[in-house]
């Protein structure tokens, strides 16, 4: 129970997420936070799931259920997870497997059309590689756009202001490598 609280209080941490702020997004008072955080309760079923949901994580995540998964460094393609779908259409997979001490995750990005990323990825520390596998995407980068096509690659500090649109008809594909957690509550 006692790491249950502490995965909850390390991924909250990495948000940059004040503990009144998970409180009140989960519909719990923030002593009742802190005492899951610091093993003197155990959260419900519900409320661990609406806490997961909002540190963008699963229940298994935060009760330790893939912490074996670090030992295995492969993510066969019938493992790969969804994880969101904006409100643009845009869906977003999880790439790698879940370890709290990996330096970047990586995820496939799949735009309809005219679909961005906007609302999902947060300006954050490190940088953000990118790779476009189909499609066209236009890059908002700090107030210039580029265009780029399948085999192109952008490379940029994750502080900068950006978004990723899909500037083709149909359905475009880029791969996101970023420093973990730089994600927002959507």
């Amino acid at each position: 129970m006692n790491r249950i609280g502490e995965r909850i209080k390390k991924r909250r941490e990495q948000f940059k997420m004040q503990l009144n702020e998970l409180a009140e997004k989960v519909g719990i008072s923030p002593s009742a936070l802190s005492q899951i955080e610091k093993a003197k309760s155990f959260p419900s079923i519900i409320t661990l799931k609406t806490i997961a949901e909002n540190l963008h994580t699963t229940v298994g995540e935060l009760i330790g259920e893939n912490e074996s998964l670090a030992n295995n460094p492969v993510v066969y393609k019938t493992d790969i997870k969804f994880i969101h779908q904006n409100k643009s259409g845009t869906l977003f997979y999880l790439l790698s497997n879940h370890d709290a001490n990996k330096l970047m995750d990586t995820y496939l990005v799949r735009f309809s059309k005219a679909s961005a990323i906007d609302g999902f990825f947060i300006s954050a520390f490190g940088q953000v590689f990118s790779y476009v596998l189909s499609g066209e995407i236009r890059f908002d980068l700090d107030g210039k756009s580029y265009v780029l096509k399948p085999g192109d690659n952008i490379y940029f500090n994750a502080k900068l202001q950006f978004n990723a649109i899909n500037f083709s008809d149909g359905i475009s594909e880029i791969l996101w490598v970023q420093s973990p957690l730089a994600l927002i509550n959507t």
